[in-house]
């Protein structure tokens, strides 16, 4: 299924909370003087304008990233994050949004590598387009990212981030994402794996949680941040959540000082809340 084009949503509070997350795991990674590789299997075009095009049918970055561009009072973690996004934004006016690669390649030391997939032809393009520069760092193929990290890992530093966040338009998506980590774990058990997920009122999702704490890692942790109720009819997605495993032992903390701050300002109506919870050696 290609209909899917992450443009429509750039900025909006599920990039929020996902790229913040990206930006803590990979800063964690950093703090050690060894490389690392970041992965990531649905990858988009990598960045994204706000001002024309797909963006601004819906804009939904203005109840996203445009509620915490102007605040001076970020949690260090929504700081971080927003800074990575000031770069891409020199004039200091938000014209422009970082996908999950370009958040990568703006923290990542200049020796570690990228290794990017992304399925839907038009947003591959882009994406080749927007590191074109990049040289032998980052590495993009035009594949389906559940297959394609089979051949990747382990990577050989033995150290990497690996995101996965497909749409899940497919509603297979959420299978996909439970047998990509149960293969991935086999053959590289240390990694730090990442998932996205929106909150939906389906039973996939809600079958999804309980099958991604079962998996054999060291640790988990579940973040979500519900900017609203969820709705009467069952349909619409009232949020989205990140499910580490092997997460850092800072990341507990951290959430717990910036996730009721996003649910404070970018909520929706006011039943917007979030979820934070870990499991295993965290």
């Amino acid at each position: 299924m290609l209909s899917y084009r992450h443009a429509f949503h750039a900025g909006n509070h599920a990039d929020v909370l996902k790229h913040l997350i990206q930006i803590e795991l990979l800063n964690y990674l950093g703090q050690k003087d060894k490389p690392y590789w970041y992965i990531d299997t649905h990858a988009g075009a990598g960045a994204y304008s706000l001002v024309e095009g797909y963006a601004t049918k819906n804009a939904e970055f203005e109840s996203g990233i445009a509620r915490l561009w102007q605040r001076d009072d970020l949690p260090e973690a929504a700081a971080n994050y927003v800074e990575v996004v000031r770069r891409m934004n020199a004039d200091g006016q938000l014209k422009f949004y970082p996908g999950s690669p370009w958040c990568a390649a703006g923290v990542m030391p200049q020796s570690d590598k990228l290794r990017l997939f992304e399925l839907h032809p038009s947003d591959a393009k882009l994406l080749q387009e927007n590191f074109a520069d990049a040289g032998r760092r980052v590495q993009i193929q035009q594949a389906n990212g559940f297959e394609g990290i089979k051949a990747i890992l382990p990577p050989p530093p033995r150290r990497a981030l690996v995101l996965i966040d497909p749409p899940y338009e497919d509603k297979r998506d959420y299978q996909h994402v439970v047998t990509a980590l149960k293969e991935s774990l086999k053959r590289f058990a240390t990694g730090v794996y990442a998932v996205w997920y929106p909150c939906l009122q389906r039973a996939e999702m809600k079958e999804m949680i309980p099958a991604l704490k079962k998996l054999p890692a060291k640790s988990w942790l579940r973040a979500e941040l519900h900017v609203q109720g969820p709705s009467a009819d069952g349909f619409g997605m009232h949020g989205s959540g990140m499910f580490i495993l092997n997460a850092p032992w800072t990341l507990p903390q951290t959430l717990k000082e910036t996730l009721p701050y996003l649910a404070r300002h970018l909520a929706q109506d006011d039943k917007a809340s979030f979820i934070l919870e870990s499991g295993g050696d965290l």
